[in-house]
Formats: C-alpha cells, structure tokens, sequence
C-alpha cells in the first residue's frame, strides 16, 4: 500500500504565505517527479509546480516568483511555499506523485486527497 498525504492548507489574508507539505508512505521502491495540482470551483484541475528525482522545477506562469516547490528525497517529501497569495489562488490543492511500489511492474500516479487554501479578507 502507498499513501500521500498533503498538509499545510488553510484560511490566509491575500499577501500572505503558506506551506503545503505532502508525505509519501508505504511500500515504496522509488518515486519519480512529484507535483501540486489545484481546482477552483467550477474550474479544471491545473498544474502549480512539478518536481523531477534530480530537482529540476517547473511552474505555472501564474505563479512564477511566488511559490517555490522543493523536495527532501530522504523523508518522501514535497513542499510548495507559497508568498504573495492572492484570491485567485484560492483552490483545492492535490499533491501527486509519480511512485514505483515494492509490489508493482510500472510507474503509477498517486494522489492525496487534497487540502483547501483560501485567500481572503
């Protein structure tokens, strides 16, 4: 079994910061890029920002030089520290990751289930 569990979210005032932190766990043998997705209401899931093993990053155009996303290899961990918030940030955010189980033939994506980040006043 393999798990991804996505903490950090929350009510903030637009300008303000948050950090999400995802944690894989399980029977894991190896996890591959490692991502956060969001969906408004009414809207499409969207890619925020993506991770590979190695550390390479990419961003949606909508928040370059806001949030920053890293990775602690060691710990299965992904985080997006995310500055400068603004309404339209508001969303629910998932965390995926790209993760090879112990038990499995190929690479799966697995998902959290989500934690809600709200900007408001």
């Amino acid at each position: 079994q393999v798990q991804v569990v996505e903490s950090g979210g929350g009510l903030v005032q637009p300008g303000g910061s948050l950090r999400l932190s995802c944690a894989a766990s399980g029977s894991i043998f190896s996890i591959n890029a490692m991502g956060w997705y969001r969906q408004a209401p009414g809207k499409e899931r969207e890619l925020v920002a993506a991770i590979s093993s190695g550390g390479s990053t990419n961003y949606a155009d909508s928040v370059k030089g806001r949030f920053t996303i890293s990775r602690d290899n060691a710990k299965n961990t992904v985080y997006l520290q995310m500055n400068s918030l603004k309404p339209e940030d508001t969303a629910v955010y998932y965390c995926n990751a790209e993760i090879w189980s112990v038990y499995g033939t190929r690479w799966f994506d697995y998902w959290g289930q989500g934690t809600q980040v709200t900007v408001s006043s």
